[in-house]
């Protein structure tokens, strides 16, 4: 990479894995193209120890059903309808110095930030600091406190959204409706018998995958329970736990011994269990579900952690890129309506075709690099 004077850093937050999924994805295309990028959580420049806090209470907020943070979530939406810069913009202000002089010391020219702790950090730094750094939404709404951030430019999930983030307080001019970056794996074509035999599936069996996130989200047994009982028995259910071990130990003791069920613990190979899925489960994720319809798969939403994820689930809906459920016996429904109805799975893909771009962390490349090139130039 000696050939490129580009240094770009990518700063994430590990509060849920999209984050940081799509900061990595940005980062892989950067160096695929040669060009010096590094990715780092913004908590490990700033505190370690914070970082384990932080990420602790995000996944107890989102413990049973999620309503401390639906209140949470709430909270910041009515917060910010009084124009006050938020506690949370002023805990990440404090952070300015340490990050900046990060920076400095590694000569970074661009930074993106897929997290907003990082982008209100940065913008305390750019108001005294010439710094040029771009925004990266990860959900398919403004979250709040995003219009308390001073970036260059927001990559947004789409040209439709625009109206959304505008009446947040985010400028138009700004928006780049680049889409959610995935990874290059994601758009990968691949040989699905042969790689069912590498993950020793069945080649010739159709597979359900539930993805319940990177932390294991939910009380699925009823739902798992559905699956099981209403499926066809020769089709395979796969399910996802994340890190959340004492799922996977529950659904293990209830469900122990059946040929028809797989359990998985954290994998760093979830892309590749999608691939070969005939239908994919997973909570409305902005990233997964974003993954999900790049790869133009048959896609039920199960319940969401209250919040963006409900906007990202009736924005998938409304667009008849995923059928939305409310409750474990909606989920169980649609998958088996899904996984039958052929001419519903093409319409669905055609759908995703229609307005999910899968190259969304190519464009955000092309656009850094020139917007490099023209400050050099200025």
């Amino acid at each position: 990479m000696e050939e490129n004077k580009e240094k770009i850093l990518v700063l994430s937050c590990g509060t849920g894995g999209g984050h940081n999924s799509a900061g990595k994805a940005i980062a892989e295309a950067f160096q695929k193209r040669g060009i010096w990028c590094d990715f780092k959580e913004y908590l490990d420049i700033i505190n370690p120890k914070v970082k384990n806090c932080v990420n602790s209470l995000y996944i107890r907020s989102t413990i049973g059903k999620g309503k401390i943070f639906k209140v949470t979530y709430r909270l910041g939406e009515l917060y910010q309808k009084t124009k006050i810069k938020s506690p949370v913009y002023g805990l990440n202000s404090l952070s300015k110095r340490k990050l900046q002089q990060y920076m400095i010391e590694n000569h970074y020219q661009y930074v993106i930030t897929t997290h907003l702790f990082a982008a209100q950090a940065l913008t305390t730094i750019k108001r005294k600091y010439p710094i040029h750094f771009l925004a990266v939404a990860t959900d398919y709404v403004s979250i709040p406190f995003w219009e308390e951030t001073n970036p260059d430019y927001f990559v947004i999930p789409n040209e439709e959204l625009k109206e959304s983030f505008c009446k947040r307080g985010i400028p138009e001019e700004k928006l780049l409706p680049f889409g959610i970056p995935v990874s290059l794996q994601v758009g990968e074509k691949i040989d699905v018998k042969k790689q069912k035999e590498e993950l020793g599936l069945a080649p010739e069996k159709r597979h359900i995958l539930v993805a319940t996130g990177s932390m294991g989200f939910g009380k699925n047994e009823e739902m798992v329970q559905g699956l099981l009982t209403h499926k066809k028995p020769e089709d395979i259910l796969i399910v996802a736990c994340g890190s959340n071990e004492k799922m996977k130990q529950e659904l293990e003791a209830k469900f122990a011994g059946r040929k028809d069920f797989v359990l998985l613990s954290y994998t760093n190979e979830l892309i590749r269990y999608m691939q070969i899925a005939d239908v994919i489960l997973t909570k409305p994720g902005g990233l997964t579900t974003t993954e999900v319809a790049a790869m133009r798969k048959p896609l039920v939403h199960t319940m969401p952690i209250p919040g963006c994820e409900n906007f990202n689930a009736e924005y998938f809906a409304q667009k008849g890129m995923s059928l939305k459920s409310e409750n474990a016996e909606e989920v169980w429904q649609n998958t088996i309506r899904l996984l039958e109805d052929k001419a519903l799975q093409e319409q669905m893909l055609e759908n995703q075709r229609k307005v999910i771009n899968p190259q969304a962390s190519e464009k955000i490349v092309d656009f850094v690099q020139k917007e490099i090139k023209e400050f050099e130039l200025a």
